[in-house]
């Protein structure tokens, strides 16, 4: 029996106990009963509230973005798929603007696929939704994929970025958030060097690991100590039984949380204590902000084997990027092809995760870029969450990403010359081979192209 299996089998087993903490919890909470007013009937409730929260498997959290402040009119905002592949969606928050002939710039984020939903970037989102037409990509939990939908790796994500790209046409920002920055810079990489008119007019890297030789932290250094194959031997499981994924090597969710928490154990114990203080006081406002942290912390998601074993491969331990070595269907990779997207990195003085100068470092590698179109950004007093979330981000980080974009909202002179030469070299005005890298099925559109 595997970890995975018997992690599954003891959810199972102690189904039963967490339902009675969860009715025990909901008596002892019952104004009608005495003992609710009492610290012995608040403590009662509060560990089985705990017991039960526990034990739980979080599921996938929603956006909850009904409303932005768009040109200080308070308009409705509705989530949309407008493009999709088993293992992602391409999710449009429309805002329902009245105001006429407003045309804001289109902003793609790329969520990281290493362990939470897109949710997580929540917060991105919401401050970007004020002037930007946003979307975002929401990969799906790997053990939710039929393991007849084939593989998905480090290729693939590069693949999903340039589709994705294509079907919001040649007027789009790309931002990556931590991991996807190597997927995104290789993206742009191959879509500049085909000559693609739908290479983004910029993109943003933020927290990215570009290069991890630059201030090495505890996570790129176990990766190297490690190696792909301790991963490989350790890490790695197959879904079991019933799950729609089932017999597919996947990297599990559950493994990735324990790693996230040892990480913080003794803040994490922490917290817990003082969420069990305020049940019992009755603080409520403190209570509720744990719960909402927690039921995001918590939910996570699989990986598929391949993808997580080539990134370890890829970033943490050859680094083929900024060693020129990176390859995407065989074909070498060349970020100096990149001479008409517009460049922004951005990193956190504070960050443990990744460390100063591994986003940075991709400056270096588009070297053909013009200076006027690189720019680099550290905040100060942040770490790595800081980058994409929280009061700095919104107020400091998020306005210089909208005035960046809207510097470069239209290609270069230069950027069109590039694009219509190529077009005339070719046959027919077309996306070279290399931007429409080998795809095993067509995407499934499920609402209106973006314009």
């Amino acid at each position: 029996m595997t970890y995975y299996q018997l992690y599954e089998f003891n959810h199972a087993t102690i189904g039963p106990a967490r339902a009675a903490a969860d009715l025990t919890r909901l008596c002892f909470q019952n104004p009608l009963n005495p003992l609710a007013h009492t610290d012995y009937g608040r403590s009662i409730a509060a560990a089985c509230e705990m017991f039960e929260r526990g034990t739980r498997r979080y599921d996938k959290p929603t956006f909850g973005l009904d409303t932005a402040l768009v040109g200080g009119e308070r308009v409705a905002v509705t989530e949309t798929v407008v493009w999709s592949k088993p293992f992602c969606d391409l999710i449009h928050f429309e805002r329902a603007i009245t105001t006429p002939r407003r045309k804001d710039p289109k902003v793609l984020v790329v969520a990281p696929m290493s362990g939470h939903y897109a949710t997580l970037l929540r917060g991105t989102v919401d401050a970007l939704l004020p002037r930007h037409e946003v979307y975002i990509t929401d990969w799906t939990d790997a053990r939710m994929v039929p393991l007849v939908e084939g593989r998905f790796d480090l290729d693939d994500y590069i693949d999903y970025v340039i589709e994705m790209c294509e079907a919001l046409g040649g007027d789009v920002h790309v931002l990556g958030v931590c991991q996807p920055s190597v997927p995104v810079l290789a993206a742009v990489a191959v879509m500049n060097a085909a000559g693609s008119p739908a290479a983004p007019l910029s993109m943003t890297l933020m927290g990215g690991p570009v290069d991890t030789r630059c201030n090495p932290t505890a996570v790129n250094r176990l990766a190297e100590q490690k190696g792909t194959d301790w991963f490989e031997r350790n890490v790695v499981m197959k879904v079991p039984f019933p799950n729609p994924g089932m017999m597919r090597d996947v990297y599990p969710g559950f493994l990735q949380l324990t790693g996230f928490m040892s990480m913080n154990l003794d803040r994490h114990l922490g917290a817990h204590k003082d969420f069990f203080n305020h049940l019992v006081t009755g603080d409520g406002d403190s209570a509720t902000k744990h719960r909402e942290f927690y039921d995001e912390y918590l939910a996570v998601m699989d990986l598929t084997a391949e993808f997580y074993l080539q990134t370890v491969e890829e970033v943490f331990i050859r680094h083929s990027l900024p060693k020129r070595e990176f390859r995407h269907r065989g074909e070498l990779v060349d970020c100096s092809a990149i001479t008409r997207t517009a460049l922004l990195t951005i990193e956190g003085e504070k960050d443990d995760i990744t460390g100063r100068g591994q986003t940075r470092a991709a400056h270096d590698l588009c070297d053909r870029l013009p200076d006027d179109m690189k720019v680099h950004y550290e905040q100060p007093a942040v770490g790595h969450y800081g980058v994409f979330n929280g009061s700095r981000w919104r107020a400091e980080i998020c306005p210089r990403i909208a005035d960046f974009i809207l510097t470069h909202n239209v290609r270069s002179a230069a950027g069109r010359e590039a694009i219509a030469r190529r077009a005339a070299e070719a046959d027919e005005p077309k996306v070279s081979s290399k931007a429409s890298a080998p795809r095993r099925r067509a995407p499934r559109v499920k609402g209106p192209a973006a314009s």
